[in-house]
């Protein structure tokens, strides 16, 4: 029989906690060493949270860890080096409009990341769902430009270019 335990961590930084430590031992596992392989399979997404999922043979006590990947918002973070995409009332009233402006050679790297997790497995479509996820966020840009601005660039072709697999 196979038993999941499903985790959401900090990437390269994962820690038993109250329910999968206890869980761990009951199953005669060593969470010590699984939170370790958990931390080297999760250390690219450090600072984010990612979701993990253990898998584990009762029978053979043999495990699988299978990494997730982190939501689109915390990959665009992460490449803009913020922690909140939002712009605080202070920074408005100072003129502030954008909190961050992505190269389009970042938003294609997402994309590929997150292909695999999305409904498509066309680049270009996963790329406007990147560039789809920016407009939902406050004060991001693509090149400078407003996110719906490069969607609409992206359907006529001037971004092909970049978006190679």
């Amino acid at each position: 029989m196979i038993e999941k335990i499903n985790l959401l961590v900090e990437g390269g930084n994962a820690k038993p906690d109250a329910t999968s430590g206890p869980k761990l031992s009951m199953l005669k596992l060593n969470a010590g060493q699984i939170f370790k392989e958990i931390n080297e399979k999760t250390k690219d997404y450090e600072g984010l949270q990612v979701p993990v999922t253990i898998e584990v043979d009762t029978e053979t006590k043999e495990y699988k860890i299978r990494v997730g990947i982190p939501p689109t918002s915390s990959l665009v973070k992460k490449e803009l080096g913020i922690e909140k995409a939002k712009i605080s009332e202070e920074d408005k009233q100072k003129g502030v409009t954008s909190i961050g402006d992505l190269k389009f050679d970042q938003v294609v790297k997402i994309a590929k990341m997150k292909i695999d997790s999305l409904e498509t497995k066309d680049l270009k479509k996963a790329v406007k769902q990147v560039v789809g996820t920016c407009v939902s966020m406050q004060g991001i840009l693509i090149e400078g430009k407003n996110p719906k601005e490069i969607l609409k660039e992206i359907d006529e072709g001037k971004w092909d270019k970049f978006i190679k697999v």
